[in-house]
């Protein structure tokens, strides 16, 4: 298991050290957005790192498949967009939220922080460590995501996971009509080589479909905005 204070400190390396897009002379497929559901946290825990798997200095880490989760947050022309506030959220192994109205609420993982939060850098890079997603009654496999630059929301929807029989029959996959659209909302849950824990990677870049001035001083102004939605 990583060493937690290493982990934290070297996520902000970690994204520095991967490629930077150059821009492109013709705008990017936008990713699409979906529904943020019902189960954002109502209560955000006391540790609300990129790491869900560890919570403060606790030694014994949620239950699940450890999966690295990176990518990048872009403007429509390719460009990194830094100081972006990116946060996941996502019901744990049991198919759990963190959240009062979750179902399966008794058997809830206590170690798994099930949401996390993250400031882009220089060149747009988001990381996380957390679980590779599970389906519980009525949903596919996902995490969801959004984006907030100067305190507003600017950008909600869900990571799903490539190839999972299940998407094709999830309402919210079933409600993107373009093929563009929902290959936009997936990702690749790829083995790490030679991990002995059986880890996984995903790479998910979003490609927002509008711009918004950010604070170059990396500070958040105001509150984060939050959409509320119905679905889950």
């Amino acid at each position: 298991m990583l060493n937690r204070r290493k982990l934290i400190h070297g996520s902000a390396f970690m994204a520095a050290a991967m490629t930077t897009p150059g821009l492109y002379a013709e705008e990017l497929v936008k990713t699409a957005e979906s529904t943020e559901g019902p189960f954002y946290p109502d209560k955000l825990p006391l540790d609300t790192d990129n790491d869900l798997l560890l919570i403060n200095d606790s030694i014994t880490p949620g239950v699940g498949q450890i999966t690295h989760l990176n990518g990048k947050i872009l403007s429509p022309l390719g460009s990194p967009v830094r100081n972006a506030f990116v946060e996941i959220w996502q019901c744990d192994n049991n198919g759990a939220y963190l959240h009062a109205g979750t179902g399966n609420a008794d058997k809830r993982d206590s170690n798994f922080q099930g949401y996390g939060r993250f400031l882009t850098d220089s060149k747009g890079n988001y990381y996380f460590r957390t679980i590779k997603p599970v389906p519980y009654p009525g949903r596919t496999p996902h995490i969801h995501i959004a984006v907030s630059l100067n305190g507003h929301r600017v950008f909600t929807s869900q990571i799903l996971i490539k190839g999972s029989p299940l998407n094709q029959r999830d309402g919210v996959w079933r409600n993107l009509k373009d093929d563009k659209a929902r290959n936009s909302l997936v990702a690749a849950f790829n083995p790490i080589k030679g991990s002995p824990l059986k880890e996984l990677e995903a790479e998910f870049d979003v490609v927002l479909g509008q711009t918004a001035e950010e604070h170059q001083s990396g500070k958040i102004r105001g509150g984060i905005g939050k959409r509320q939605w119905r679905s889950r």
